[in-house]
Parts: structure tokens; sequence; C-alpha cells
């Protein structure tokens, strides 16, 4: 699987669920303007739909966007409830652990689901 470096010293959760119909336009409006950051920034921003089964994450890379998806099919990614901050900054090895499924915040693993088939 391909995924985000290690080393990545700032990424930003958004921690309101937002409209999964957005696409990078969409993205990049929440970021400068509620969560007040630079979509330019080369910053990772990580965004998660309100059933919390997926995540979409935005980078600026120089010449352009790129816009990752990824969905759970039997489980949800725990997210940081909502306090002041609308925004939550994690570094790249925490958001490979969310992104394999385990809550962040008590180190817990998701279930590991073995299909035969797609349909």
């Amino acid at each position: 699987m391909i995924r985000p470096c290690n080393t990545i010293e700032k990424i930003y959760l958004s921690r309101d669920p937002v409209d999964f119909r957005k696409a990078i336009n969409g993205l990049s409006l929440i970021v400068e303007e509620t969560l007040c950051l630079d979509p330019f920034s080369s910053q990772l921003f990580v965004f998660t739909n309100k059933r919390r089964n997926k995540i979409k994450i935005l980078v600026w890379d120089k010449t352009g966007f790129i816009l990752w998806l990824k969905a759970l099919d039997d489980a949800q990614f725990k997210w940081p409830l909502k306090d002041k901050k609308e925004v939550l900054s994690i570094n790249g090895q925490q958001l490979n652990w969310l992104l394999d499924g385990i809550d962040i915040f008590s180190m817990k693993p998701h279930k590991t689901l073995h299909h035969s088939t797609v349909l």
C-alpha cells in the first residue's frame, strides 16, 4: 500500500466530518477558509465523512494537488472529538497508524477482515 512518509512533521486532521462529494477544490476551500491554513503548504490535510468509515487526504506537491481516499468495509476510523480547535496536528507515524486501523488515541487496532470476493 502506498502511504505517506513517516517523517512528515505536520499533518492536519479536520475534526468536523465533511461531505465526501467534495473533491480537491471543495476540500482546498475548507483548508483555507475553515481551518485557516494554507492548502499550498505541502502539508497533508486529512478529512473524514460523517460515518467515519472513509478518509480523504489532500496535499499540494508543487505541481498540483493529490487526493487519496481510503474506505473501510466494516469499521470506523477513531477520530478526535470536537473541541475548541477545528484541526488537530499529528505526525506521519500517527497517520500511518490511523490508516492501518489503529486508534491513535488508545493504540487499539481494528479487526482484520478477510474477503474472497467483492460481490
